[in-house]
Formats: C-alpha cells, sequence, structure tokens
C-alpha cells in the first residue's frame, strides 16, 4: 500500500453491501480527525478510549443521514465518565465532507486508574438523536449501558429502537511512526441487516442481557444463517486489517466477504468541525436578564464562554448580550 493510497483512505467512510446476504455495511477509518478531536483536551487515557470508540461509532452510523442532517450520540453515565457526546454534520453537497466533533466530561478523583474504560460509566443510557434541521422535531432514541462496551450498546440500540440487526467490531489507539510523534488512529466495521419488508412484531422479552433484543429475537431461517455466517467471517478480521494503514479497506471487504458478494459506493470523507460561533453563543446568553448577565461578567468587565468541543474563546461586552441588551442606534 502507497502512502498516496494510504492518505486517500484516512478520514474516510466507506459503504457497501453484501448482496447474498441482504446486509449492509460501512468501513471507517480515522486518522486526524480523531487526532484533533483529542488534541483539543488533555483527557486520562480511560477518558481517550471512549471519547475515540464513541467518535468512531458515530462516524460508522452517521454516514447513513441524509445531506444537511446532524446525528449525535450521547452517553451519560453515574461513574467517573459522566458524559461523552460527538456529533456528525453531514455534507452541505454531495461530495462534500461531513463533519465530526466530541467532548467528554468526567469526574478526575473518581477515575480509576486500573479499571477498563467503559466501566467508568457506570450505569446510564447512551442516547441517539438526529436533526434534520430547522422546522423539524428531532428523533431520538436511547439504550442502557450494558454489554461490556459503547459498540454493545449501540447494537443494543439498533436493536431494540429499529428492530436492524447491527454488529460493531472496532479497534482504536494511538499509532507512531519511526521519527514521528504519536498520533491516534481508529479502525471499524458495521454490519447491519437490511430493513425488512413487513413489520417486526418484537416479544414482550428479548433474549438479551436485562431482557434485550438481539438478533436472534429479530431474524429466523436464511436470514439468521445469513446473518451468522457474515458475523463468523467478521470475527476472523484482525486489529491491524482494522485500523490500517497496511490494508485499504476495499482490500479488507474482498478478505473477509468475497463469497458474499460485497459491492462498494463512494466513499464519504471525513473532517474535524465545529458548529460554534459567536452568534450562538449570543443566542444561548438572551435568555438571561441583565442581573444575571451582570453575574456572569468578568472582573475585566466581559463576559467569556469556551467552546468544549473545539476550545474556541469568546469574549463580549455585557451590554451586548442578554435579553435586556442595548440595542444598536440603527436597530
Amino acid at each position: 500500500m502507497t502512502i498516496g493510497s494510504q492518505l486517500a483512505w484516512d478520514d474516510t467512510v466507506l459503504p457497501f453491501q453484501l448482496d447474498r446476504s441482504d446486509i449492509r455495511g460501512r468501513v471507517a477509518r480515522l486518522d486526524g480527525v480523531l487526532d484533533q478531536v483529542l488534541k483539543q483536551h488533555a483527557y486520562p487515557p480511560q477518558i481517550e478510549a471512549l471519547v475515540a470508540e464513541t467518535a468512531l461509532l458515530t462516524a460508522l452510523i452517521g454516514q447513513t443521514i441524509k445531506l444537511r442532517w446532524k446525528l449525535s450520540l450521547q452517553v451519560r453515565g453515574k461513574g467517573p465518565a459522566r458524559l461523552i457526546a460527538t456529533d456528525y454534520y453531514g455534507p452541505s453537497e454531495d461530495g462534500q465532507p461531513a463533519r465530526i466533533r466530541a467532548y467528554a466530561s468526567f469526574d478526575k478523583d473518581r477515575l480509576d486508574p486500573a479499571a477498563p474504560a467503559f466501566s467508568q460509566i457506570g450505569a446510564g443510557y447512551l442516547a441517539v438523536l438526529i436533526d434534520q434541521g430547522e422546522g423539524t422535531v428531532p428523533y431520538s432514541g436511547i439504550t442502557p449501558i450494558a454489554g461490556g462496551s459503547l459498540s454493545a450498546c449501540a447494537e443494543t440500540y439498533f436493536a431494540q429502537s429499529e428492530q436492524l440487526p447491527t454488529r460493531f467490531a472496532v479497534t482504536f489507539g494511538k499509532s507512531q511512526h519511526p521519527g514521528a510523534a504519536p498520533h491516534w488512529r481508529a479502525g471499524g466495521v458495521m454490519l447491519q441487516h437490511m430493513p425488512k419488508a413487513s413489520p417486526f412484531v418484537a416479544a414482550s422479552e428479548g433474549s438479551g442481557e436485562g431482557g434485550l433484543l438481539t438478533h436472534a429475537d429479530i431474524l429466523s431461517g436464511d436470514e439468521g444463517e445469513n446473518w451468522t455466517r457474515a458475523n463468523l467471517l467478521l470475527d476472523t478480521v484482525e486489529e491491524m486489517e482494522l485500523i490500517g494503514p497496511s490494508v485499504q479497506p476495499t482490500e479488507l471487504l474482498i478478505r473477509l466477504f468475497h463469497e458474499e458478494g460485497p459491492r462498494v459506493f463512494d466513499a464519504q470523507p471525513l473532517r474535524f468541525g465545529c458548529s460554534c460561533s459567536e452568534e450562538k453563543v449570543r443566542n444561548s446568553l438572551s435568555i438571561y436578564s441583565a442581573k444575571d448577565i451582570a453575574y456572569m461578567t468578568t472582573p475585566e468587565g466581559i463576559v467569556t464562554a469556551d467552546c468544549q468541543f473545539c476550545g474556541a474563546h469568546y469574549e463580549l461586552d455585557p451590554k451586548t448580550v442578554g435579553f435586556e441588551a442595548e440595542k444598536a442606534p440603527d436597530a
């Protein structure tokens, strides 16, 4: 694999379909995007791992949304990792890159350095939110934290909320080339059974943890056999095949699923991107009175705001924010 082809696949999502199995999927590779997400903050290793996995899941899931739509994943827990939040912004036009951003809120004093990253979440839930834009009602769905990983939680979400058997194989970590500084990379494959023509009627209780639905509760007959076979093939994937950079996604699909008739579609490029702006800061402060704004004003006489996603810093004149703000002369 040449340097040029490696760079071409970094920060992309490649959609595909297994024609003989009625299964669709995506292969994602994150490099510079994930590095930019994490370098905005000095997160402890366990929090970095949770943010990396959530960002990768967001890239894999988000590729299905339409132009200009927004998909968000939120992981909320009662443990030291209180919140992991990610956003995927669909491209503004066909062929344009999608944008991803992410951040975490955590209690540093409660973190257990010896415990796995997933255990730092504790009891809680994973939420999926889709915003179609102005004038629409955002969709949201949640699933409890269970299964031993965020990938397992996302699989349960699709089984419970969408009745779509889904499987994720992901890996992430720091990579280092000789003579270069270490940087983050992540890669993964998502498999998903195509929606059924007739509605699925869920049983009162599934066979998964806590009575949650699994693929076995949804698929049977040939569909179940196809799904099991595709998952057995995915079980053979190696971490270095997922994370790259020596194996192209197209080569990986042929190696794993050549007997399933893999068919690929146009790859979706990804970039780090934040939607924050001074206008949005002003809008968020517009609900506060002049008394509230005065309480927020620093000794230097300014109101400050920092974006948790990208670290942008805003300084505003307190007289110009809030619903009692002074109007401009020409207003």
